[in-house]
């Protein structure tokens, strides 16, 4: 399962994300997942939302259209993205060498 897949208005990311880490940043994929570095930590939602600023700001997206559908308190998580299409994030979030 790739860690992009279309849905009727955006995108679904599968992510695997590592908090407390040196910087934010994508490593590349983890599995069936696409592994991101954070370097908020897991408290009192700082991760998540540096997720979500992380993910607005390298797709070109308001934060408004990101949503965390699963995994909110775990390192696994599904997100979904309005207004991007699955080709474009592939190139914004560098997966096409990967």
């Amino acid at each position: 399962m790739p860690p992009i897949s279309p849905i009727p208005d955006g995108i679904r990311l599968t992510l695997h994300i590592q908090p407390r880490a040196a910087r934010t940043e994508i490593t590349g994929r983890h599995g069936d997942a696409l592994k991101i570095r954070l370097a908020a930590p897991p408290v009192d939602g700082a991760a998540n939302a540096a997720l979500i600023a992380f993910l607005a700001e390298r797709l070109g997206v308001p934060r408004s259209a990101i949503t965390i559908r699963h995994g909110l308190s775990g390192r696994k998580k599904t997100v979904e993205v309005a207004g991007v299409d699955p080709a474009r994030a592939e190139s914004l979030l560098e997966l096409g060498s990967g």
